[in-house]
């Protein structure tokens, strides 16, 4: 038999351990409202660099850095339309940024960068800005060889980047 102070302190142990998960909630759905209230991460450039063992594109950001993919495609289409982009290559990546927007609430473009460029780099052989719709941005990016690559995000000032490694000769 369980005596009646027992139960009681266990009964208000129970009620502490319930109130402290939901104070604990709390926090967390304070950040998902705030978050929700800071405006979209505005894309304002894209570069690209090589290096001596890969070739970088690094997506130059003001705000945070937004969720981010990479994904291999067989060919890159402007969003929208679904036009072909003009860029040679044997092998492509769309990187596509959400949220994220390349134009302001007045519709003023906010990217600064290449629209289409070809880089000459010995991987990455052309980068452009293939989309800016409905809180996506997209990018693609075009090869002659399989890329293999790493992604980060890099803070103060806010950057996504994509690491593209140099195929090494057998």
């Amino acid at each position: 038999m369980i005596h009646p102070p027992f139960r009681r302190i266990v009964a208000l142990a129970c009620g502490a351990l319930l109130a402290a998960g939901l104070s604990s909630a709390a926090p967390a759905s304070a950040a998902i409202a705030a978050r929700a209230q800071i405006q979209t991460p505005l894309v304002v450039n894209a570069r690209w660099g090589g290096h001596p063992a890969y070739d970088r594109i690094v997506i130059d950001l003001r705000g945070f850095v937004p969720g981010a993919t990479v994904t291999s495609v067989p060919r890159l289409l402007y969003d929208g339309s679904g036009q072909p982009v003009p860029l040679a290559g044997k092998h492509f990546l769309e990187i596509r940024l959400n949220p994220a927007a390349a134009h302001d609430d007045a519709g003023n473009s906010t990217y600064r960068g290449p629209r289409l460029q070809r880089t000459g780099l010995s991987t990455l052989k052309g980068l452009a800005l293939t989309g800016d719709f409905e809180g996506y941005v997209t990018f693609g990016a075009a090869f002659d060889t399989v890329p293999y690559y790493r992604t980060f995000s890099l803070h103060s000032p806010e950057r996504f980047v994509v690491d593209i490694a140099h195929p090494h000769p057998c």
